[in-house]
């Protein structure tokens, strides 16, 4: 009975997680409103396109915070409110009449909610399966990729047919309502115990502070690092790239856009499954490797369309593949137990690469300097994961035969 039970919990869960995770990706239509944003507080784009800056940012360090709340709260309540605040905060910024306002409601309020949300569902449902983590990760974060295409369509068509203020409110109220079902379907988790043969294997669940003191901490937070800045500053600004560094037409830079959806929900998918068959820091190696020839075709190659296609598709298939094995990597590493916490230093990553990318950019006058940063943080990136070990001396290989 008490099994019947426990399935039935973590398929409501998974369902749930899947739910929230998908109203959560609606962020990524962010681009949809900048024109119209700027139109209306008379603003340069480039000002109002900060605002999701702010938001990455927000998102990451919430992220961070977020299992100090499920220990306190539960994922229930913690992911209602969350869903709740989403809501306000889009509906607060249909009327945000200036640049400070748009900041706070659209940049930190929403990326507060979202990242509050994200890792704390992920990591939850993720503990529930715990012999099937790369697919249940693929499956969450899929879900949350598969949000931002499902939601450019919506707001789109009420873009075009209400306003900005009325698509602001519809998609307030939809996601609202999309997190608060999710999040009532899900349940915290029970704790992991670790079997005695894992025991005597060295297995064990380290706390933040016991794995901060590890090398291998860093070293994978220095990977999640580089792919999550290769990543997120390839596609912020795959059309200027098309435009200006391979002198595309507008309509034919744009097409990138799509390019880069489909693969980085690819990258999630092929990725996470693959990861429950190989070991995961092979699986990294991999991304990684993905990830450099698509930096160096923009680097080193003769641009035309379909290089310039290829590579922002190589990237985008790692950084969708990253973000979908690491939870697992982590736990790997780690323990379960503590993943949201141990994860979420590492995610802030995620909003310190968004930002590092355009300040590197902005500093030294352009694209290239950025793709040589990225050049050599992916060299340094692959070596660790070629050669890094889990703390008690094993390999991720032997973790993986011995599971």
């Amino acid at each position: 009975m008490s099994t019947h039970i426990s399935n039935r919990t973590r398929v409501l869960t998974l369902i749930g997680t899947i739910i929230t995770q998908f109203a959560l990706g609606s962020v990524y239509t962010w681009s949809l409103f900048n024109a119209q944003l700027a139109d209306k507080l008379s603003e340069p784009v480039s000002r109002v396109a900060f605002s999701f800056g702010i938001l990455s940012l927000a998102l990451a360090v919430a992220s961070s915070m977020a299992g100090k709340m499920q220990e306190r709260f539960g994922v229930r309540k913690v992911t209602i409110g969350a869903g709740v605040l989403l809501g306000a905060s889009l509906l607060l910024t249909a009327h945000a009449t200036n640049l400070i306002l748009l900041y706070v409601f659209a940049g930190f309020l929403i990326g507060f909610a979202d990242g509050t949300g994200y890792l704390m569902t992920l990591s939850n449902c993720v503990k529930w399966f715990p012999e099937r983590k790369g697919l249940i990760s693929a499956c969450a974060i899929g879900a949350y990729g598969l949000g931002s295409l499902g939601f450019k369509f919506i707001n789109m068509y009420f873009l075009q047919h209400g306003g900005l203020e009325t698509t602001f409110d519809i998609w307030g109220v939809v996601a609202m309502i999309m997190v608060i079902l999710g999040g009532s379907l899900m349940t915290d988790a029970p704790k992991q115990e670790i079997s005695a043969e894992q025991a005597a294997e060295g297995a064990r669940d380290y706390s933040l502070a016991e794995s901060m003191k590890h090398p291998q901490y860093w070293m994978l937070a220095l990977i999640f690092l580089t792919l999550c800045m290769s990543g997120l500053y390839v596609i912020g600004v795959a059309k200027d790239i098309g435009q200006s560094y391979v002198h595309l037409t507008a309509g034919v830079a744009a097409s990138a856009v799509t390019i880069i959806a489909v693969a980085n929900i690819s990258g999630r998918l092929v990725l996470g499954i693959l990861s429950d068959k190989i070991a995961r820091t092979k699986v990294i190696a991999i991304a990684l490797t993905i990830c450099l020839v698509g930096v160096c075709a923009l680097l080193f190659a003769h641009l035309n369309m379909m290089v310039f296609y290829a590579a922002v598709a190589c990237i985008a298939f790692s950084f969708g593949g990253t973000l979908t094995v690491f939870p697992s990597l982590v736990s790997d590493f780690f323990g379960l137990n503590n993943l949201t916490k141990n994860y979420g230093v590492i995610y802030l990553g995620f909003g310190v690469g968004s930002l590092i990318g355009s300040i590197v950019a902005s500093i030294f006058g352009g694209f290239i300097a950025t793709f040589y940063l990225m050049f050599a943080l992916l060299i340094v990136s692959l070596v660790i994961a070629l050669t890094i070990q889990l703390p008690n001396g094993e390999s991720d290989a032997q973790l993986v035969v011995n599971h």
